[in-house]
C-alpha cells in the first residue's frame, strides 16, 4: 500500500490538480494499491474559520466569502472535467454548501460559535476538495471514490485538537480498505485532517491534520511508504525564504524531522506523523511542482553525510519567561509546580533552560499568550513572591530560537563553541541555551532583529560546500577603490573554489552617489548601476543603512584619505561591523582615538585592519604584529616610507637639479597636487607613529619631530608655480647637499627613526653598508632592531605607492576577515 497526502497548494489551482492527477496516474500504472489523502484547497480552511466568525458576530456578508469558496470548486469541475458529466458534480458541490450555509445561519441566529461547531465548519474545505479532485480524477479515465474519513477515524470529542481512538479507528481502516483492494478498485480520496466522534459528531485533528490521516493510515495498513506532497523540494538545510544557500537533505532521520520541525520547519508537522514512525513506515517529502526531484526520505536511519548537523531551523517569534529568586535554590519542587501550572493551563513550552545554580527558570512559549501566562504566575506564586523566594517573575518579548540538528552532533566536540563563535564574532548575544541530552539539537534563544544575520553566518559555516559571504560595504572608488573592484571580479571564481569565499559588495559609495543593493553588485557594470540609481551621497545614511541591513560577516572599506570618514569607524565596529582601510587619518591621530578603535574590535570580536596604512602593499603592520604577539620586543624602527620621497632622493644625483627630479616626479603622478605635502614629511610622519604605536609605544602627533628639508622661501611660496621657481632658486642649497654626502661616499635619504621613544624624520645620508643604500626607484624599506634581530635586523623591501599594490593590500586584509570568520 502507497499513501500519497497532496497539501492545500497542491490543491489550490486548476493547473496544481492536474499534476496532482499526472502523479497519482504515475504510481497507479506501478500497479501498487493507492490511497490518497487530500488537504482543502490552499487558504480555504482560513477562510471558513473567518466565515464562523463573521455569522457568530451577525454579519451578513460572510455569504459572499462562501461563494467565493463554490466558485473557486466550481472551475475547476469546468476546467478539468467534461461538460456532459459536470451536472451532478456541480449538484454534489452545491449540497454541500447548502449544508454549510444553514450550519451558518444557525450559528448566526444564536450569535455563539462553540469548538464543535467551528470543527463542522472547518470540514467543508477537506470534503469539497476531495469530492472534486475525484471527480477529475475519474474524469481523466482512472477510477477513484470520494472516502469521508470520518466514516473511519474515530476520536475523542476534544474539538479543535481531537485523540484518535485507534482501537476502533484501526478495523474501520482495515474493513474499508479490504473492500477496496487490488489494482482495479478505485483509489480512495481520504479527507484529510477530520474524523468523528462515536456519537458521529465531526472533529478536526489540529496541526498538520492531514498528514495525521495519511499517518493513520499508513500505520493502520501497514504501507511500504507514505508520500508527502508538498511545495517545496523536501526539508532543506535551513529556510530558503532566509538563507538563500539553503539546499536540500536527501535524507534524514525520524529524531532529526521531528528536532527541525518543532522548532519552525513547516514542511512536516511530525507529531502527526508518529503513528507512521512506530511502524517504521519511511515517509518522502516531495515536491507537487517538480516532481521528478528526489526530494527528502525520512525514515529511522540515513545516509552518511559530509556535515556534522543536517539543519538549522528557526522560530521567528517568541516570548522568555523567566523565574527567578535565591528561594528557589535547593528548594525541591519548584519546577513540578511551574511547569505543572503551565500544563494545567494548557500552555505549550517551547523551549526550557535553568541555571545549574538553580536561582532561575526561563522558558520560551508563544508570545499571544504572554501577557496570560505573565497573570497566571504572578497569580499562583504570589506567596512566594512575597516571602522573597521569587525574586522576579519576567517576560522578554520579540525574541526568536534557533536550532542546530543533526545526528553527527552526538558525541562530535567543537559544535558549540564553533556555534557560539559565530554567532559572537557577528555580534549576535544569545539569550538562552538549551540541548538535549540526545545532542542532535542545540538551541540559542537570541533578539529577533538579528534571526537573518545569525541564520545565514550559522549556515555559511556549518555547510562550507558552500562559500562563506563576505557582504562588503566600500566608500571611495578612485583609483585605489577602482583597483580593488576589479581584483575582487577577476579572483571571485579562484576564492569561491579554493577558499569557499564569496565578496558580495552590497554598497558603493564616492563623493557624488551611493547605490546599495542586499543581493549584490555585479562587478561587471557597477559605475553605470551607480550612476542610473543611485542617489546623492551621505555618508551618516550610508552608514546607517550598513547597521540598518545587519547582515552577516559585514565589512566597510574606506579608500579615501578623508578625514571625515573615520569618525564612523567606533560606530562600525561597536555594530559588529570589520572595518578595513588605507587611509590613515585614524591611526595617526591622539593615541586615546587610536587606542578606543583597537579596544571596540577587540571587545566585539571583529577586525580593524590598516596593513596599507603604512607601506601599500609590503607587510610591514603584520610583520610587526606577529613579532609583537610572540614576545619579542623593539629597540628600533628605521624606514623609508615615502614612495614619492624614495624616488626623488633615489634620481637626484651629481648631474641633476633638485628642481627637475621634483617636477618629474610630479608630472609621474607621484607627488600630491602640491609637492610640499609629500617634502614637509607630514605623511611620513604619519606613518611612522603609526608604527611606533603598533610596536606598544604611546607616542602622540607631537612626540614626532619633523626636520625641514626645504628653506623658509620654498616653504612660503604662495602658488605652486611661485613654489617651483623658489625651489629653482636655492638650488645652491640642494647641490650642496648632494656633494657633502657624495664626498663621503653616501647618498641621500630621507629616513624615519624611532629609537628610545623618540620619532624623528630628517634627510640623512647612509654609506654602502646601510640597507637603505641600494635602494632604488620608488620602493620603501623598513628595517626593524629587535631583541631577535639585534645583529641582523629584519629588513621588509618593495614597491610602497601606487593603486594596484595599494589594493591588494586592502583586498588581503579582506579576505583575512573571511578566513577569521569561518
Amino acid at each position: 500500500m502507497h499513501i500519497l497526502k497532496f497539501g492545500g497548494t497542491s490543491v489550490g489551482s486548476v493547473e496544481s490538480i492536474r499534476q496532482v492527477i499526472r502523479i497519482v496516474t504515475t504510481h497507479r500504472q506501478q500497479e501498487t494499491p493507492l490511497a490518497v489523502v487530500l488537504s482543502a484547497m490552499s487558504g480555504v480552511t482560513n477562510q471558513l474559520i473567518e466565515i464562523g466568525r463573521m455569522a457568530t458576530d451577525g454579519q451578513t456578508d460572510y455569504m459572499e466569502l462562501v461563494r467565493r469558496i463554490e466558485d473557486r470548486h466550481f472551475n475547476v469541475v469546468k476546467a478539468l472535467v467534461p461538460v456532459k458529466e459536470q451536472g451532478k458534480i456541480v449538484a454534489a458541490i452545491r449540497g454541500t454548501v447548502n449544508e454549510l450555509e444553514d450550519l451558518l445561519r444557525g450559528v448566526s441566529l444564536i450569535r455563539e460559535l462553540t469548538p464543535r461547531t467551528m470543527d463542522l465548519i472547518m470540514s467543508f474545505g477537506e470534503r469539497l476538495s476531495n469530492l472534486v479532485v475525484a471527480e477529475c480524477v475519474k474524469a481523466s479515465g482512472l477510477p477513484a471514490v470520494f472516502c469521508d474519513a470520518r466514516e473511519l477515524i474515530k476520536t475523542d470529542a476534544q474539538f479543535g485538537h481531537a485523540e484518535v481512538n485507534y482501537t476502533q479507528t484501526n478495523p474501520l481502516v482495515q474493513a474499508y480498505f479490504a473492500q477496496n483492494n487490488g489494482f482495479s478498485a478505485p483509489i480512495p480520496f481520504v479527507t484529510g485532517f477530520i474524523g468523528s466522534t462515536e456519537k458521529g459528531e465531526t472533529t478536526t485533528l489540529g496541526r498538520g491534520g492531514s498528514d495525521y490521516t495519511a499517518s493513520i493510515l499508513g500505520a493502520a495498513l501497514n504501507a511500504d511508504i507514505i508520500d508527502i506532497w508538498t511545495d517545496v523540494d523536501g526539508m532543506m538545510t535551513a529556510d530558503p525564504r532566509k538563507v538563500p544557500n539553503a539546499f536540500n537533505i536527501p535524507t534524514i532521520t525520524y529524531a532529526e524531522a521531528m528536532e527541525l520541525s518543532h522548532f519552525g520547519a513547516k514542511v512536516i508537522y511530525p507529531p502527526s506523523l508518529q503513528p507512521a514512525f512506530a511502524r517504521n513506515i519511511p515517509i518522502r517529502v516531495l515536491n507537487t511542482f517538480n516532481a521528478d526531484h528526489a526530494g527528502t526520505l525520512v525514515s529511522r536511519t540515513a545516509d552518511r553525510r559530509q556535515y556534522t548537523i543536517t539543519g538549522i531551523s528557526s522560530i521567528d517569534d517568541v516570548a522568555l519567561v523567566n523565574v527567578q529568586g535565591s528561594g528557589m535554590i535547593g528548594v525541591a519542587g519548584v519546577s513540578a509546580k511551574l511547569f505543572g501550572i503551565l500544563a494545567q493551563h494548557k500552555i505549550s513550552v517551547i523551549l526550557i533552560s535553568q541555571a545549574s545554580s538553580e536561582h532561575s527558570i526561563c522558558f520560551a512559549i508563544d508570545p499571544k499568550g504572554a501577557d496570560r501566562v505573565k497573570t497566571i504566575l504572578d497569580e499562583e506564586f504570589a506567596a512566594d513572591v512575597a516571602s522573597g523566594h521569587i525574586d522576579n517573575i519576567s517576560i522578554e518579548r520579540d525574541l526568536s530560537i534557533i536550532a542546530t540538528v543533526g545526528e553527527g552532533m552526538r558525541k562530535s566536540s567543537g559544535i558549540a563553541g564553533k556555534l557560539f563563535s559565530v554567532l559572537g564574532k557577528n555580534g549576535v548575544n544569545i539569550v538562552a541555551v538549551a540541548q538535549g541530552s540526545s545532542e542532535i539539537n542545540i538551541s540559542v534563544v537570541i533578539t529577533k532583529n538579528n534571526l537573518s544575520k545569525a541564520l545565514n553566518a550559522l549556515h555559511n559555516v556549518f555547510f562550507q560546500s558552500e562559500a562563506r559571504v563576505l557582504n562588503v560595504f566600500l566608500v571611495g572608488t578612485g583609483l585605489i577603490g577602482q583597483a580593488l573592484l576589479r581584483q575582487i571580479h577577476a579572483q571571485s571564481e579562484f576564492l569561491r573554489q579554493e577558499k569557499l569565499l564569496k565578496i558580495c559588495v552590497v554598497g558603493l559609495a564616492n563623493t557624488k552617489k551611493m547605490v546599495l543593493d542586499t543581493k549584490g553588485l555585479d562587478l561587471t557594470d557597477w559605475e553605470t548601476r551607480r550612476k542610473t540609481e543611485g542617489v546623492t551621497t551621505s555618508l551618516p545614511a550610508f552608514v546607517e543603512k550598513i547597521k540598518s541591513y545587519n547582515l552577516p560577516n559585514s565589512v566597510f572599506i574606506d579608500c579615501t584619505s578623508d578625514k571625515d570618514i573615520v569618525q564612523h569607524y567606533e560606530s562600525l565596529l561597536d555594530a559588529n561591523i570589520s572595518v578595513v582601510t588605507p587611509n590613515k587619518v585614524a591611526n595617526s591621530g591622539s593615541y586615546a582615538e587610536y587606542r578606543r578603535l583597537q579596544r571596540t574590535a577587540l571587545n566585539r570580536g571583529v577586525k580593524f585592519l590598516y596593513e596599507t596604512n603604512v607601506g601599500a602593499g609590503l607587510p610591514i603592520i603584520n610583520t610587526l604584529q606577529g613579532l609583537l604577539t610572540s614576545g619579542d620586543r623593539f629597540l628600533k624602527i628605521e624606514a623609508i616610507l615615502s614612495g614619492t620621497l624614495s624616488f626623488i632622493f633615489n634620481t637626484f644625483k651629481p648631474g641633476t637639479q633638485f628642481v627637475d627630479v621634483v617636477r618629474e616626479a610630479k608630472e609621474k603622478g607621484y607627488t600630491e597636487p602640491d609637492p610640499r605635502d609629500d617634502l614637509s614629511g607630514q605623511d611620513v610622519a604619519r606613518k611612522i607613529l603609526i608604527l611606533a604605536r603598533e610596536a606598544g609605544f604611546a607616542l602622540e602627533p607631537d612626540d614626532v619631530s619633523v626636520e625641514k628639508i626645504l628653506p623658509p622661501s620654498c616653504l612660503d611660496a604662495p602658488t605652486i608655480p611661485t613654489f617651483f621657481d623658489a625651489l629653482k632658486a636655492e638650488n645652491g642649497y640642494f647641490d650642496n647637499l648632494l656633494a657633502t654626502a657624495d664626498a663621503r661616499g653616501e647618498k641621500l635619504r630621507m629616513i624615519a627613526t624611532f629609537e628610545n621613544g623618540k620619532a624623528v624624520i630628517g634627510l640623512r645620508g647612509v654609506g654602502p653598508e646601510h640597507p637603505f643604500y641600494q635602494l632604488t626607484g620608488a620602493d620603501n624599506i623598513i628595517s626593524f632592531t629587535t631583541e631577535r634581530y639585534k645583529e641582523r635586523p629584519l629588513v621588509i623591501k618593495g614597491p610602497g605607492a601606487g593603486a594596484e599594490v595599494t589594493a591588494s593590500g586592502v583586498f588581503a586584509d579582506m579576505v583575512s576577515i573571511g578566513s577569521y570568520l569561518g
